[in-house]
């Protein structure tokens, strides 16, 4: 039986772009000296609002920053100066606030499905709280001042991450892609700008920071998320019915048997395989305990994850003879039949 929106909405994220007033932008500072100032005062300020742990970008190892980089946690912008530049993360790892990338601050929360204003909430008490102790830049016409143009006014970005394997399939997403673009918003890779779309996952938010309210933004991205959402349902109805329903069949199933059933696996190779065990769950060839461990499990089986996992730095045949045991180990517990 086909689950039309099943797995569709994977997580939503919030970011707000901040600069603390009296400072150059970031790329105008005048020595390193200045960016650990605003290292420490934004420190300072956020611990008074919860418990976060300070990296330094040039005090951690390549396979730690990969690792955050690898978690969402910050973004490959913040390694081009690591001498300037820092993250502090939250002890659930939802919340992390960049500091010195593009602009001083990229305050950005991560939460589960289409959760956008409980993530806004969290996220805007916590800058609210953070002005309290330093003063942003903010300009009563234009609102908050940030490096690039497209960030100003309320600094917010609203994305949501979304699995949509029958609009790929079926050659529907570059019609997707620029309705989107016409209304607005963009749409991306996982890793967000620059970044091509892997697994069927892309990225849909906001374009617009200027002359909008935040009420605006979150409000438009989500029911645009949610035409697509429905636009996504009516494919999969209609891959099932189409002459390639045994193809498509015959390959989430293939993926479930390599999945468990392997000796190495690279983790270019899982991000498909996972993919397509999903389309299969989704279409009904496939009946898991719980879609979202999918999405995990592509996430923890990351190179510097597996790294963490069996706590050693592994060369790469290791980390795919590692990965594969892992996989088949954990796809097993998931699947509960086929079809």
């Amino acid at each position: 039986m086909v689950n039309g929106k099943l797995g569709t909405v994977i997580s939503s994220r919030i970011r707000l772009a901040r600069n603390l007033n009296g400072y150059p932008f970031p790329a105008r500072l005048k020595s390193d000296r200045q960016a650990k100032e605003i290292i420490r005062s934004v420190s300072a300020a956020i611990n008074k609002v919860d418990e976060f742990r300070l990296y330094y970008m040039d005090g951690i190892s390549e396979d730690e920053a990969l690792n955050l980089f690898e978690n969402r946690l910050i973004s490959p912008a913040l390694l081009s100066t690591p001498s300037r530049s820092a993250v502090l993360i939250n002890e659930r790892g939802d919340v992390s606030v960049m500091i010195n990338e593009e602009d001083h601050l990229r305050e950005q929360c991560i939460s589960g499905g289409l959760s956008l204003r409980a993530a806004y909430e969290r996220m805007s008490e916590k800058d609210g709280l953070i002005a309290r102790s330093i003063p942003f830049a903010y300009d009563e016409r234009l609102g908050y001042l940030t490096a690039c143009p497209t960030n100003l006014g309320t600094g917010l970005r609203a994305s949501v991450m979304m699995f949509l394997p029958a609009l790929e399939i079926g050659g529907v997403m570059p019609d997707v892609i620029k309705s989107v673009t016409r209304l607005g918003l963009t749409v991306r890779g996982a890793y967000g700008e620059g970044t091509k779309a892997k697994g069927y996952t892309y990225q849909i938010s906001n374009e617009v920071t200027l002359g909008v309210t935040e009420e605006t933004i979150i409000s438009q991205v989500e029911s645009v998320v949610e035409k697509i959402v429905d636009m996504e349902a009516g494919e999969r109805q209609r891959l099932v019915g189409c002459e390639a329903a045994v193809a498509v069949k015959d390959r989430c199933l293939r993926a479930y048997g390599i999945l468990t059933n392997c000796a190495l696996m690279t983790h270019n190779e899982l991000d498909g395989l996972c993919a397509d065990l999903k389309l299969g769950a989704c279409l009904g060839y496939v009946q898991l305990t719980d879609i979202a461990a999918v999405d995990e499990l592509t996430l923890k089986m990351k190179p510097s994850n597996l790294n963490v996992m069996s706590g050693r730095v592994l060369d790469e045949h290791e980390r795919d003879v590692y990965c594969a045991g892992q996989v088949s180990r954990k796809i097993k517990n998931l699947v509960t039949k086929c079809n």
